[in-house]
């Protein structure tokens, strides 16, 4: 297995496509969008850039990681000598299973196709393709070259053989894999979902503010990262509609989105991509400010 497609070029998109460029598989990474390809092979570069000024990569290794990438605003071009197929657009229903129809016509008939959703049914993603069997999850944790964990997901005819081979394949990237079974959330986010979505709801019911919420938890539960800055960074539209997909799955209304986050998205207020959710945030700058929205949410007033 040395061929490599990814398919978006988006934040896990170029992330995926650095690690196995940099592992020495040759990688294919498509996206519509020509200039959305110029930005991921400029954030790939800047990445192995940091990557040498750490000492973790030589100068060598890095230009053999741009040298293994070519970009592709052809899907069929981009697919179809791929010996594996990793899917990382946005988490839409609709789109991915439009992307895996494409791509079970047009990938060769070895070809195994993955998916790095973070929510959405492997079975129902397999279910539209000739190859349900060769169909499996591969969710990379962001910021890809740094997280270790992939969580691979198997559909309900996902193969135990697909499975051996993608669990092998991402030790030989360097990752850590965890084997979870088809149900919403997995267990990645089947866990995480509901921490961040009563964290909003302990916001939105002024049990505390967003930095005593975030601090609680971080030297409290020696989490790296509050769970509100992490909503910031995941996306606050990618937790609702994950939290979405869990309420929809399981009819339980204890996975029912906070009524803040779904004003919030619908404001377009999303977090870091939009430069303000719970707190706000400026390009190049680490430094956290939380949102004038919240900055007279405090205990006790």
């Amino acid at each position: 297995m040395k061929n490599i497609t990814v398919i978006g070029s988006g934040t896990m998109g170029n992330g995926i496509a650095h690690v196995f460029a940099q592992n020495n598989y040759k990688v294919s990474l498509v996206d519509v969008n020509e200039s959305a390809l110029k930005k991921a092979v400029e954030t790939i570069g800047k990445n192995l850039d940091r990557q040498v000024s750490k000492g973790q990569l030589t100068e060598a290794d890095k230009d053999m990681a741009l040298a293994n990438l070519t970009v592709y605003t052809n899907i069929k071009e981009g697919a179809e000598n791929a010996d594996l197929v990793i899917e990382a657009a946005t988490e839409n229903m609709n789109i991915k299973l439009d992307i895996f129809r494409k791509l079970d016509e047009i990938a060769p008939s070895h070809c195994i196709l993955a998916s790095n959703t973070s929510s959405i049914s492997i079975t129902k993603i397999a279910s539209v393709t000739k190859r349900a069997d060769k169909v499996i999850g591969m969710h990379f944790m962001n910021p890809v070259p740094v997280m270790k964990l992939v969580e691979i997901i198997n559909g309900y005819k996902t193969s135990a053989e697909i499975t051996k081979t993608i669990t092998d394949l991402s030790k030989a990237i360097g990752k850590v894999p965890a084997s979870s079974n088809d149900y919403p959330g997995f267990i990645a986010n089947r866990i995480l979902m509901p921490m961040i979505n009563e964290a909003i709801i302990s916001l939105h019911e002024g049990v505390g503010g967003v930095e005593e919420i975030d601090t609680v938890m971080k030297l409290g539960m020696a989490h790296p990262m509050g769970p509100l800055q992490l909503a910031d960074f995941i996306g606050l539209d990618v937790c609702l509609a994950i939290l979405n997909v869990l309420h929809n799955g399981f009819g339980n209304p204890k996975y029912a989105p906070c009524p803040l986050l779904v004003n919030m998205v619908t404001a377009g207020n999303l977090g870091i991509k939009s430069g303000e959710g719970f707190y706000k945030h400026t390009p190049g700058s680490k430094e956290l400010t939380v949102s004038p929205m919240f900055a007279n949410i405090k205990a006790g007033n």
